[in-house]
């Protein structure tokens, strides 16, 4: 495969996961945002850091702002990491490999594409119907998973595509981290109210997993259990990391081997550490060292995969 197509295939794989990741957080957190319940007011400070490159003085102006949010983070051309600059990205990246692709999961891009793109996204947030627009959206994005999965033949453009999904989503979930335990100063033991910890796992579609399979109730250690070490949670970042391992493998060849060992050694460290860390370990350590390690490990396979695979001709 020409590294041009690895390139493009491992991309918009990886951009069609941002957009479900940062549709979770924004669904997630409306939700939150009309609960009056707690009496606490909302901020939306958290999915500004996370999913944006805003300063400070420009997250403290659209923090409290809902609506505001919501059209900067679907629909606003100008803001790079926007839904509808992501999905034309993934699409641009499709077209180039359609030889490469089932016309089916072309279809569900180009899909896409158009459905942010319409008008009537833009009424809807004004009209605050902002549910409707993330479940429209979303249903589309499920509609590419199982499309892909169905139809891609399992060669060379489906692993690539695995291995980008599976690199955005350890990375989403070790900045969501970040960004929550951030506010407890990195102590896993801090305690918070069960709202705080059920929105984050929510966030991570993971909160259903969590109180079938812990029956104490909603607390830190449970939660960093969950979302950095449990393998059977699809959005784990061992489960995330393990995924980018399997795939790889299948990339091995006679012809390519020297680049293979390399990718392969940094891939096989990262997961080793994930595998053989505990709670003990990591606090230890340090919460926030521990996932800044494994967010540069990341970026470092990332920047690895450019070098060995996708710089090549």
């Amino acid at each position: 495969m020409l590294a041009r197509i690895a390139d493009s295939m491992f991309w918009m794989s990886r951009y069609i996961e941002r957009t479900d990741g940062i549709m979770r957080m924004l669904k997630v957190n409306y939700t939150a945002s009309l609960d009056k319940s707690s009496g606490a007011v909302f901020t939306w400070r958290p999915i500004l850091k996370l999913f944006t490159f805003l300063n400070e003085d420009e997250i403290k102006n659209l923090e409290f702002d809902r609506r505001a949010v919501m059209k900067y983070m679907i629909v606003d051309r100008i803001n790079e990491n926007s839904l509808v600059n992501i999905i034309t990205r993934s699409r641009e990246n499709a077209r180039g490999v359609q030889d490469h692709i089932t016309l089916e999961v072309w279809g569900c891009i180009n899909d896409f594409y158009h459905l942010v793109r319409q008008d009537r996204m833009h009424s809807l947030i004004e009209k605050d119907e902002v549910l409707q627009v993330l479940d429209e959206l979303m249903k589309q994005d499920l509609l590419f998973y199982g499309t892909a999965d169905i139809t891609m033949p399992r060669e060379q453009g489906w692993w690539f595509m695995n291995i980008g999904k599976s690199i955005e989503r350890a990375l989403q979930t070790v900045d969501l981290l970040n960004v929550k335990f951030s506010d407890l100063s990195y102590d896993i033991n801090t305690p918070a109210d069960t709202p705080y910890w059920k929105y984050l796992l929510m966030s991570a579609s993971g909160y259903e997993l969590y109180v079938k399979t812990y029956q104490s109730g909603l607390n830190g250690e449970n939660v960093l259990q969950q979302m950095v070490l449990n393998n059977d949670f699809p959005r784990s970042i061992l489960y995330s990391v393990e995924e980018v391992f399997h795939y790889f493998k299948n990339l091995r060849s006679d012809r390519n081997l020297n680049n293979f060992n390399k990718v392969h050694f940094l891939i096989g460290k990262l997961k080793s550490k994930i595998e053989y860390s505990n709670l003990e370990s990591i606090s230890s350590q340090g919460l926030n060292h521990y996932l800044d390690e494994i967010r540069n490990d990341l970026i470092g396979i990332t920047n690895a995969f450019n070098t060995y695979y996708f710089a090549q001709q």
